[in-house]
């Protein structure tokens, strides 16, 4: 058995993950433990990691909402699409069932296709908005409906967001 050192005394990693569950900030636990901000953001982020390279692999089928959203930088200027500082997210959704994001270097169609394509079974129905970045679902194995607001996913990103918001411009890995 392999047993990571480290120079946390003993009850501090079990504090740390008692506070990540509850939902604390990384800084906030960072106070509570008595660690260093930096010595709790690893932490948590490597808790993420771990949670998530256990997560089992899911395709969505039936009816799939996708969209991208953008999170972070500053308010001021240009908002949406082309903001300086945001980070691209796209997210399937599958109606009444699980969410799938990542997080993408833009919002082309040779970035999100291939996603699609990956998480979603054929003959699905997938509702997006206008953007012309989902043309190429028109002609694809895909059942695809254009939609002016698709309201499930863009609540799905305003909850997000609004959850991010006590992060207080945390990255989204660290």
């Amino acid at each position: 058995m392999y047993i990571r050192s480290s120079r946390l005394s003993p009850r501090k990693p079990g504090e740390l993950i008692k506070l990540f569950v509850a939902g604390s900030t990384a800084r906030a636990a960072a106070e509570i433990v008595a660690v260093h901000s930096n010595t709790a953001a690893t932490f948590f982020l490597r808790l993420r990691e771990l949670i998530a390279s256990k997560l089992p692999s899911f395709e969505l089928s039936g009816e799939i909402e996708a969209d991208e959203s953008y999170f972070g930088g500053v308010r001021k200027g240009k908002r949406g699409r082309g903001a300086a500082g945001k980070v691209a997210v796209f997210g399937l959704l599958k109606r009444g069932g699980k969410v799938y994001t990542a997080i993408v270097p833009n919002a082309k169609a040779s970035t999100l296709l291939p996603i699609i394509d990956e998480k979603v079974t054929p003959d699905s129905i997938v509702y997006t908005d206008t953007f012309q970045a989902f043309n190429a679902l028109d002609v694809s194995a895909f059942h695809h409906r254009r939609i002016n607001h698709i309201n499930r996913i863009e609540n799905f990103w305003n909850q997000a967001k609004r959850h991010l918001r006590r992060f207080n411009g945390s990255s989204l890995t660290g």
